[in-house]
């Protein structure tokens, strides 16, 4: 099996080359730019733009893919409600660019996409349930998985995830779990909100399920996130806890008071009963998690 990755630069990205190497799976890592990840041989990593048709076409016919795991986005929710042609470029344009490709070459091709195509109205969501975006980013999002559900070409799958946090090499974002953790120990002042509920996603975990569906050749959407839904301002608690770290700098507050460009989903979390069932997921809770940062 051979497996190509866009955006490999990313987090996940990261865990995917990390858990390929360790299978002794052929991939090619392949992101905008330079390798910035020292565990990826520069003999497996390609720099590739999505947008540019051409190059997409040049490389992943240079490589022939049997799966490609399109991770490569703009996944910051408040610069792309402000730059929505940028967004719409890469994550629906970039995304369509991949997905020709791979139906010319009969390549299962997963798309990764995440909890904000659904409007946080209720909570738990199934992999059947209506989505309802809320902003720029989250329908950048969903029209890169309606191009897969409207295609005549069925070799598709579709990983939806949520708040995904670990450890990687000169990532150019953090994660909510390693800012809330340097935080705490620097004793900064967090104002945290308590209205929003997610269910935190260990890269580790999520790349196991990524592979694992192209491994079992899955087909449709699942869901993979962590097992446990709770409260951004819980969550940061908890990471206070797990480290023994004080508390008295985080200040309660609400999404109201942040004031952020895109509107987000109040409440989502996932049934992962499908990705248990069907690809034997089994998830870390948030402080197995931790014990495993270093």
């Amino acid at each position: 099996m051979k497996i190509l990755i866009s955006g490999s630069n990313g987090l996940l990205g990261q865990k995917l080359v990390k858990q390929l190497s360790e299978r002794n799976i052929e991939f090619l890592a392949t992101s905008k730019g330079d390798n910035r990840n020292p565990d990826c041989p520069i003999t497996c990593y390609q720099s590739i733009d999505i947008t540019d048709k051409n190059q997409v076409e040049d490389v992943l016919k240079s490589f022939m893919p049997d799966s490609i795991i399109h991770t490569a986005a703009i996944t910051n929710v408040d610069y792309c409600e402000l730059n929505p042609k940028l967004c719409h470029k890469v994550n629906v344009l970039g995304t369509q660019n991949i997905f020709e490709v791979a139906k010319n070459i009969n390549a299962h091709f997963q798309l990764l996409s995440t909890d904000f195509v659904f409007d946080g109205a209720k909570g738990n969501y199934k992999e059947t349930d209506r989505p309802n975006p809320l902003s720029i980013y989250a329908s950048s999002k969903f029209e890169g998985e309606k191009l897969l559900m409207n295609s005549d070409y069925k070799n598709w799958s579709i990983a939806r995830t949520i708040i995904v946090f670990g450890e990687g090499k000169n990532l150019s974002r953090s994660n909510i779990v390693l800012w809330a953790k340097d935080a705490l120990m620097k004793g900064s002042p967090l104002n945290i909100i308590d209205d929003q509920f997610r269910a935190p996603t260990w890269a580790d975990d999520l790349a196991w399920g990524c592979i694992e569906i192209c491994k079992l050749n899955g087909k449709g959407i699942y869901h993979l996130s962590g097992p446990e839904t709770m409260s951004i301002y819980d969550l940061v608690l908890r990471v206070a806890k797990f480290y023994k770290l004080g508390t008295e700098h985080i200040n309660r507050t609400d999404s109201k008071a942040l004031n952020q460009p895109a509107k987000r989903p109040p409440k989502t979390g996932f049934d992962i009963s499908k990705a248990k069932r069907e690809l034997g997921y089994r998830p870390k809770s948030l402080e197995e998690s931790l014990s495993l940062l270093s």
